[in-house]
């Protein structure tokens, strides 16, 4: 479907993936039927195993990829054909650095200065100090986790309005790491609107403390999407015996374990006692989501 056929996304989306296939090969399903919206100033974690579709949801927003089905849409413009303004407005940071390997960090800075209008030199600078990367080596000299602070300096140098990051500190210490997540957040005028982000890592700690939102994918699907406030407080994880009448029928995953049962469940519409269960980290929630067991159920879009 074209995207002229697909209703506009409400104007405080900055995100949209409406029902996203993507095949490789003929046999091979990679993303199935992806619905997503990310509001305007969330910061949503997209989180899965390896091979679970992140990088390829990931390609596809930013349209590097064309779906075979649905249609992706950043700041209300296709992702195909997206306008100045909006590239001008977006940063994004690949998995794999991006980068001319025979160019030192100052000249990717200069490079850079003369495609995005709003480029801040002395703010790239002062970003590549802040994460101790030297600007005087080339790239294809510096170390995997340097490649991936040049990236990140030059994704937010232009302080973009909607940041795309997939793996963006995976090669980083946890001091670096920590200074990273900060930077997310820095505007350079205080009366800015805050920055939406979609940040996709297997480090769940980190995206923890600074998630608005959490989408879950699983074997190409999208498992749960929802506030992580409102997950930290509904989803409830239960362990009884198997057979037990307490065990809530409606659950978003279960699974055997020897002669109990556990049962991953939202309280707000499960067939649970109230209070039942425990409240679980993102972490915890997902290794139950991706645990053996019976196919997750009860998977709702959002919002």
């Amino acid at each position: 479907m074209s995207d002229a056929r697909q209703p506009q996304p409400p104007e405080n989306t900055a995100i949209e993936a409406a029902g996203v296939t993507l095949r490789r090969g003929r046999w091979t399903t990679v993303l199935r039927n992806i619905r997503l919206r990310v509001p305007t100033g969330a910061v949503m974690g997209l989180v899965g195993r390896n091979g679970a579709g992140k990088s390829s949801l990931i390609e596809c927003l930013v349209g590097l990829t064309v779906p075979d089905g649905g249609s992706c849409r950043l700041l209300g413009e296709p992702a195909t054909a997206l306008g100045d303004d909006v590239r001008h407005r977006l940063g994004y940071v690949a998995q794999a650095p991006d980068l001319f390997p025979w160019l030192s960090g100052e000249e990717h800075l200069r490079r850079f200065g003369e495609v995005y209008r709003d480029f801040d030199h002395r703010r790239a600078v002062a970003l590549a100090a802040q994460l101790e990367l030297s600007l005087a080596r080339r790239a294809g000299e510096l170390s995997g986790g340097d490649q991936q602070k040049l990236s990140v300096v030059l994704a937010l140098a232009h302080d973009p309005d909607l940041l795309i990051l997939d793996e963006p500190v995976a090669s980083l210490d946890p001091l670096t790491r920590r200074d990273f997540m900060r930077t997310l957040f820095e505007r350079r005028e205080p009366n800015q609107a805050p920055r939406t982000v979609l940040i996709s890592s297997h480090l769940l700690g980190d995206l923890e403390r600074v998630v608005t939102h959490v989408a879950f994918l699983r074997d190409g699907e999208l498992q749960l999407v929802d506030e992580w406030d409102a997950l930290a407080e509904h989803v409830r994880l239960l362990e009884r015996p198997v057979g037990d009448p307490a065990l809530p029928t409606r659950a978003l995953h279960r699974r055997q374990v020897g002669e109990t049962e556990r049962v991953l469940f939202d309280a707000r519409s499960a067939d649970a006692p109230p209070a039942a269960g425990r409240a679980l980290t993102l972490d915890e929630l997902f290794i139950e989501l991706n645990a053996p067991g019976s196919p997750p159920g009860g998977r709702k879009a959002w919002p």
